[in-house]
């Protein structure tokens, strides 16, 4: 018991650290918070500070999503353990995610989860994970919605994963990790009815 309690808390606080914040301290000395939509996303980051810092900070974010499931998972389960393996790796990664979208260090107050989320569910089903990074780059080349296409690939993970028979654990994830973003895309999804949503090349203003 204690080494589950030990990886989910570990898990927590890898998804927790908030690096598109940091990145920003870092590179330019703001608080990322405080420009563009607000959001301490990779996505934000980008617009607000630069390409290549928005992309260290996509990858890491990715990575936090990606590290639980495949090495605190491999490094803390047991098979005596009373859950199945499958479903460690959906509790660990629920954790990041979790962790990232409300973070201990921000005072509970995150980014989105979508990078994050890719990670897991890469460390899981890397296949359907694919064919759902495949559906968010077509929407959001035709859209230019970087929000739009994350909503629409979260809405997919689920359906694809039941398409190709993955553990029901892994679907389960899916879907709870779809409602997270759907949720956290509350703001977007107004301004996407609105038409006020930010498209990729729109200037931000602080």
């Amino acid at each position: 018991m204690l080494s589950i309690i030990l990886a989910i808390a570990g898990s927590y606080l890898i998804g927790s650290i908030p690096t598109s914040y940091i990145i920003g301290r870092i590179v330019k000395g703001i608080d990322i918070r405080e420009y563009g939509s607000g959001n301490i996303g990779a996505t934000n980051l980008m617009r607000s500070v630069g390409k290549i810092p928005g992309i260290i900070a996509l990858i890491l974010d990715v990575g936090k999503g990606l590290l639980p499931v495949i090495f605190i998972a491999g490094l803390f389960y047991s098979e005596a353990f009373f859950i199945s393996e499958p479903l460690f790796k959906v509790i660990l990664g629920i954790s990041s995610v979790c962790g990232h979208i409300w973070t201990i260090f921000l005072r509970f107050k995150g980014g989105k989860g979508v990078a994050t989320t890719i990670g897991v569910l890469l460390g899981l089903a890397p296949i359907v994970t694919s064919i759902g990074l495949l559906i968010w780059l077509i929407v959001v080349l035709i859209s230019r919605y970087v929000s739009l296409g994350s909503i629409i690939m979260a809405v997919s993970l689920p359906l694809l994963m039941m398409i190709l028979r993955r553990p029901i654990e892994y679907t389960l994830l899916s879907a709870i990790l779809c409602v997270f973003i759907s949720y956290k895309h509350k703001q977007n999804i107004r301004r996407l009815i609105d038409g006020t949503e930010y498209k990729i090349g729109r200037k931000i203003k602080k």
